[in-house]
């Protein structure tokens, strides 16, 4: 049966994949390929000229508090509408302090999670179970877990709160009387909202790594938890970390349940048992209101939010790239 000549693949030495590369391709396949790289190019400019747009928009927005305040927004903590004297200390330090130390709590949860249902220290239905609640905890809407910290978390949480007071009063960092809302609530349900999201990515990490390396580390007799610390976790660790710093972002840009639990409060102050505030709070609260240089104060405000995100993107990539070079 005659063949069409242009379909033949060539005799060259080397390798099938060297014979698949230099092999004649029909022109329709040619033109798929091409049409397929120019649509993909498209939407990746699409989307750079859109993030584009948005900073221009923000920054253009910003310049008249930026021209008016200089670097001197980033360090006061004044707020006055009334003056039109505005700083946003107070939003910066409620945003790194509550999203950081959320981490701190969420992390070793959402890793250990992630071992206990991948490393089969639990039977399988068990281990199913977990992983479907975590997976339905990600789908709660912020608003209802805002709700939930209100009239279930904070009442439940404040006896301990209490006693914290009254055995490390003498700390700055807890020597406010906690009466409702405040930093630590807010921190609390951060930890709640970033947890199912280290946990998946853990946990699809952790289950990503050869089984030859299980077995290799059992083969030279290392137990259990030796094999989980000294070999599965370091060959996983880029993608968690990776993990760890989505959920950084997330927490730092997380607005409705925050907003409802933290205090709202402009007033500085380190305790973490004090109401506080965060950038995404501060924007959702007054910029309703707002008019005059107030609105160019809270696009600046906005405009250190992405810039705050964009460094922990940034220093994701790098982590990540450092450690799979390094595992």
């Amino acid at each position: 049966m005659p063949t069409d000549p242009s379909l033949a693949v060539p005799q060259v030495p080397g390798s099938p994949q060297d014979a698949f590369t230099l092999r004649r391709r029909p022109p329709s396949e040619k033109l798929v390929d091409i049409g397929f790289r120019q649509l993909s190019f498209s939407l990746a400019s699409l989307v750079a000229i859109v993030l584009l747009g948005i900073f221009l928009t923000v920054f253009g927005q910003a310049r008249e508090a930026i021209g008016q305040f200089g670097l001197n927004f980033l360090t006061t903590s004044d707020w006055d509408p009334g003056n039109d004297n505005y700083g946003a200390f107070v939003a910066i330090y409620g945003t790194l302090v509550s999203s950081l130390l959320a981490l701190v709590i969420a992390v070793p949860l959402g890793v250990g999670t992630a071992i206990f249902i991948t490393e089969d220290l639990i039977p399988v239905p068990v281990r199913e179970a977990i992983g479907l609640m975590v997976e339905l905890l990600a789908a709660l809407p912020s608003v209802v877990l805002g709700l939930w910290a209100i009239f279930v978390m904070e009442p439940a949480i404040r006896p301990a709160l209490n006693l914290l007071h009254t055995l490390l009063g003498w700390s700055p960092f807890f020597n406010t009387v906690p009466q409702g809302p405040g930093m630590a609530p807010a921190i609390l349900i951060l930890v709640v909202m970033v947890l199912p999201i280290i946990t998946a990515i853990s946990r699809d990490a952790l289950n990503q790594v050869p089984i030859e390396l299980r077995q290799g580390a059992y083969g030279i007799g290392t137990t259990r938890w030796g094999a989980i610390f000294n070999v599965i976790l370091p060959a996983a660790i880029s993608a968690i970390i990776g993990g760890v710093m989505l959920s950084l972002g997330r927490a730092m840009g997380e607005t409705m349940a925050v907003t409802m639990i933290i205090g709202n409060s402009l007033n500085f102050d380190l305790s973490l048992l004090a109401p506080g505030n965060t950038i995404a709070s501060m924007l959702a609260n007054q910029f309703g209101e707002a008019d005059g240089i107030q609105v160019s104060a809270l696009m600046y405000a906005a405009l250190i939010l992405m810039v705050l995100t964009f460094v922990v993107n940034v220093a994701a990539q790098w982590i990540v790239r450092k450690l799979s070079l390094r595992y």
